[in-house]
């Protein structure tokens, strides 16, 4: 059996991830408001694109809002996750900005402004999405190849096994 010990900061992270799953229910809230002012019935996802006017607009860009959450959703979760086992202060951190970002994201792209440019009031959110991932990336890089199995291991596991890579291999080994 397998025992984790975590750091007691890792609280700060399941805080984190608990903010998005009420950003989740915030997005569902939101976008259940403007399904209803525009008056598009279940199962309809978006309005039809007869629907020209604003309120379908609107319902459409909250939609579409809460779909790009759940696109997002979980990667930046199993990040923060994941990346808060090493680094639990950084991964609460981004990952709260993560939440706030997308909540402006919701905000502002659901006023339905043209193009949907209210978006770009959260985009934010990828740079602390790709931070978490990255240090995902930093803790197999470091944990996996340079903390297991450095260069030194697999010389003395080459020479404890009698392997003749030949060719160059012992220049790389």
């Amino acid at each position: 059996m397998v025992t984790i010990t975590l750091d007691p900061d890792y609280g700060y992270v399941i805080l984190a991830a608990t903010s998005t799953f009420i950003l989740n229910l915030v997005h569902g809230i939101n976008t259940g408001t403007y399904r209803k002012a525009a008056k598009i019935d279940y199962p309809a996802a978006y309005a039809p694109s007869s629907r020209t006017d604003a309120d379908a607009h609107r319902f459409n860009c909250a939609q579409r809002s809460h779909a790009n959450f759940t696109e997002n959703h979980s990667v930046a979760v199993t990040a923060m996750l994941v990346s808060g086992l090493q680094f639990p202060r950084t991964a609460a951190v981004l990952g709260g900005f993560w939440s706030l970002s997308r909540w402006a994201y919701m905000r502002g792209y659901s006023r339905g402004g043209a193009g949907g440019k209210g978006r770009y009031e959260g985009i934010a959110f990828w740079g602390f999405q790709l931070g978490l991932m990255g240090m995902c990336g930093w803790m197999g890089g470091e944990d996996g190849v340079g903390g297991v199995c450095d260069k030194r291991d697999v010389r003395e596991v080459r020479d404890e096994m009698g392997w003749d890579l030949g060719g160059d291999w012992g220049v790389i080994l």
